[in-house]
């Protein structure tokens, strides 16, 4: 099963690009024993449109069109549920267990996701009720997808 991230603007070169990309590389090595056969990023550009609506209409035309047929799609919702890592991997580990051959994890925009595929989503994920800016986000999405393989491994990273 591919893990993906799928969001809405590009991170610049440094420290927050470097910190995601060693997760999702660290995911993508240790998720190849499990039966994870890859972990990749899409980023689309922000819309330019000049309502909130219109704006996260495009944006999730954009997303919706780059997610994995068949895949699994967790979008990141301050509104969404709060799990812990050991029920995150279990749920991914269902869904690999269960043959879909993706799962990807959508970040809005600014504005956020818009309601048609917010609602396509099979989990909402909240990383707490504060606003999190999207760099950091992206950080910590790669960060607790490499936590929940390594436990679905085995691996000492994940210490309860």
């Amino acid at each position: 099963m591919r893990l993906v991230v799928a969001a809405v603007g590009r991170l610049k070169r440094g420290p927050e690009r470097e910190l995601a990309e060693r997760y999702r590389a660290r995911a993508a090595q240790a998720g190849r024993a499990i039966a994870f056969r890859g972990a990749d990023e899409i980023e689309c550009d922000e819309s330019r449109a000049r309502r909130a609506e219109d704006r996260m209409a495009e944006e999730a035309a954009v997303l919706a069109a780059s997610l994995p047929e068949r895949g699994a799609i967790v979008a990141l919702d301050a509104a969404g549920r709060s799990l812990t890592s050991e029920a995150l991997a279990a749920q991914l580990a269902a869904w690999r267990d269960a043959g879909r051959p993706a799962v990807t994890f959508v970040i809005g925009g600014a504005d956020g996701l818009a309601p048609a595929l917010a609602d396509r989503a099979e989990l909402r994920l909240a990383f707490g009720a504060v606003t999190w800016p999207h760099q950091l986000v992206r950080i910590m999405i790669w960060e607790q997808i490499y936590r929940a393989v390594t436990i679905i491994a085995g691996h000492p990273y994940h210490r309860a």
